[in-house]
């Protein structure tokens, strides 16, 4: 295993368990620990974003890329997440199971519309 696929092992699963763990604490009202959720979920994210950062870095490119592509592949997978998200609530949270799932499989086809948009069509 490479040193940089080592790194992003490392950090990727701190940060995701972090921020999991903050997201749990911070919207189960049981735990009664939602500003430490929210804490600690900022920190995993930052663990995160961090990991792009210095993965890109041992990569050996520019931390960060503007251009028109990336910006429109980061519109459409924040699109889709969102969208996946909120039929996730609708199912769950609001008690509205067919329209839930249907919001929830168009985020899936928005985020699976990110495998062509970034590796192309061959």
């Amino acid at each position: 295993m490479k040193k940089k696929d080592f790194v992003t092992l490392i950090m990727s699963t701190v940060g995701g368990i972090l921020f999991a763990l903050g997201m749990c604490m911070a919207l189960l009202p049981e735990w009664g620990a939602m500003t430490q959720g929210i804490v600690i979920g900022v920190i995993g994210a930052v663990i995160l974003l961090a990991m792009v950062l210095v993965r890109r870095k041992m990569d050996g490119k520019p931390a960060i890329v503007f251009n028109g592509k990336a910006i429109g592949t980061t519109l459409l997978g924040v699109f889709g997440a969102i969208v996946l998200g909120v039929g996730m609530c609708m199912t769950m949270m609001w008690e509205m199971m067919i329209p839930g799932i249907i919001v929830g499989i168009i985020g899936i086809i928005a985020l699976l519309c990110l495998i062509p948009v970034i590796r192309g069509l061959q």
